[in-house]
């Protein structure tokens, strides 16, 4: 009989130990990955990289994100989170600093496919690696607080991506070198931190008690044998799976209304706001709606978890959330359009950790881990094709903001699919 006030227990500790330090991994993950929208038009003025380029080169690290994020989570399985985690960020840290160096429309594409390369398995991994530590019961609130560090890497880090592009001139760097020196080497520290701090499973936690260790490892083992007793896949037949396809397509077009809130927002508000000059107080402005995010994603993350509802809470997330991306498009007035970005971002990214209960309820084993990457990958070149669409909309109707339409009605597909996966309950 499973010691549920031991289980109990070994979560509550897992949640304090391992869940910020996570949730700061994410923070400079994304950070790393955003910051070039910050960067967007110093970057571009400093380079003479055109708009087309700079849509190809910021969705270009999706494909080698793509190409390496299954067999990186496989490794993960194989090696332990531990020291497969901090490689990751070691690495990504390093090229991310490097992208000082991107002043030739080669060396950014190439750069930013190695920032995808190297970040390739993170994300899936941390999910993947949750199902090691939490039951299904509280596994979306335990997503949600490791998620908070999506929107807290633009709370924290827009007024610092902000402020550090108003550096200009130190030891002969311009504002966006210092930025993506400072932002990636931050990343590859904390890689360091990991080697030592992170635990592979609650068996080898020696951080928890014994009969801690002994109850959490029978309950997540109990419900992964329960999971395989419904439906077994291995690590390529999960693409055989048409739920999987549906997974896979509900985070495709997430990302691909996700992509035009990284990468063009920031700059398209500054220069709505101040003449397009990016400074502490626009990015100050910027983190407002990451700040409704963070608040959003523990509030519904919770509630889908009490109420079980984790579809339609995410169905009518995503509906605003698209709802307010083609508002964005729709009005000049940046006190408008800031409101709008406080619902659009919000419903586009706090949604994220409430629907990544569907999919890890319903794979396990080495089919969860494959199957994880292949929705984060395959998923993620909708943020790839964002820029693209984006950039070919926008001159198509001679409209900078025919792209923010364009994809609005694309990641309403989201909404589509989530009404056609049925979702899988606990016990």
């Amino acid at each position: 009989m499973l010691n549920e006030p031991a289980v109990e227990s070994a979560v509550r500790k897992a949640t304090w130990r391992l869940l910020p330090f996570l949730a700061l991994m994410l923070i400079l993950a994304f950070l790393d990955r955003a910051n070039i929208g910050f960067a967007k038009d110093a970057f571009q003025a400093d380079t003479g990289l055109s708009n087309t380029a700079y849509a190809f080169g910021a969705g270009i690290f999706f494909i080698g994100y793509a190409l390496f994020e299954v067999p990186s989570n496989i490794v993960m399985h194989r090696v332990g989170a531990r020291l497969w985690l901090a490689r990751i960020m070691i690495s990504w840290g390093l090229v991310s600093g490097a992208m000082m160096f991107a002043h030739t429309q080669t060396t950014f594409y190439v750069l930013r496919f190695l920032l995808g390369v190297c970040e390739a398995g993170f994300y899936p991994g941390v999910l993947l690696y949750l199902t090691y530590w939490f039951p299904a019961r509280q596994r979306a609130r335990a997503t949600g607080l490791f998620y908070l560090g999506v929107p807290l890497s633009l709370v924290l880090g827009s007024p610092l991506s902000g402020w550090l592009l108003t550096q200009h001139g130190i030891f002969g760097l311009a504002n966006w070198q210092w930025m993506f020196l400072v932002e990636g080497l931050a990343a590859s520290v904390v890689g360091v931190i990991a080697l030592f701090y992170l635990s592979d499973s609650p068996a080898k936690a020696k951080w928890l008690e014994a009969s801690e260790r002994e109850a959490l490892t029978e309950a997540i083992r109990q419900e992964e044998a329960e999971k395989k007793r419904a439906v077994t896949h291995s690590a390529l037949s999960v693409l055989k799976d048409v739920r999987v396809w549906i997974f896979i397509g509900i985070y495709f077009f997430m990302q691909v209304g996700t992509a035009p809130l990284t990468f063009y927002f920031p700059s398209r508000f500054a220069q709505t706001f101040s003449g397009g000059v990016m400074s502490l107080q626009v990015g100050t402005l910027l983190s407002l709606p990451w700040v409704c995010s963070l608040i959003a994603t523990r509030y519904f993350t919770v509630l889908a978890d009490n109420t079980n509802r984790h579809r339609m809470i995410c169905f009518w997330m995503v509906v605003c959330g698209v709802i307010a991306l083609a508002a964005i498009g729709l009005t000049s007035n940046p006190y408008v359009m800031l409101v709008a970005a406080c619902i659009a971002i919000p419903g586009l990214t706090a949604s994220q950790p409430v629907y990544w209960s569907l999919p890890t309820r319903y794979l396990s084993g080495v089919g969860a881990a494959s199957g994880i990457a292949f929705i984060v990958s395959i998923g993620n070149l909708g943020s790839f094709f964002a820029p693209q669409i984006k950039n070919y909309a926008d001159m198509a109707a001679g409209n900078q903001n025919a792209g923010f339409y364009t994809l609005a009605a694309l990641c309403a597909l989201t909404a589509v699919l989530l009404l056609a996966v049925r979702e899988q309950r606990p016990g």
